[in-house]
């Protein structure tokens, strides 16, 4: 998996928060705050869910990206960076499952 595009993500959202535009949608999610932003993650996971058993291929991609994207946005919030998410992928790759 080429983590790069996720990483860049990271990135836009983070500079996005930051930013002062006015039609930054990353911006006004975040200023509306937690619920809102945890609200937009249960409306795209459930549209996914919909997507996913009875949509086409390419809407499930289109809300997968969507959820990607909104769940990015939520660990911004949190101070959650792109290394903590990947330093806990490479944490539990190396985890025997029984």
């Amino acid at each position: 998996m080429n983590s790069n595009e996720f990483n860049e993500l990271f990135k836009i959202i983070s500079k996005r928060s930051k930013s002062k535009d006015k039609n930054s949608y990353t911006s006004k999610l975040l200023k509306l705050g937690s619920n809102k932003i945890a609200q937009k993650v249960g409306e795209e996971s459930a549209e996914l869910i919909v997507d996913y058993l009875k949509g086409s291929k390419k809407r499930t991609i289109e809300e997968a990206v969507d959820l990607i994207y909104h769940l990015f946005v939520l660990l911004h919030s949190k101070n959650i960076t792109y290394k903590d998410v990947e330093k806990e992928i490479i944490k539990r790759k190396n985890v025997q499952r029984k």
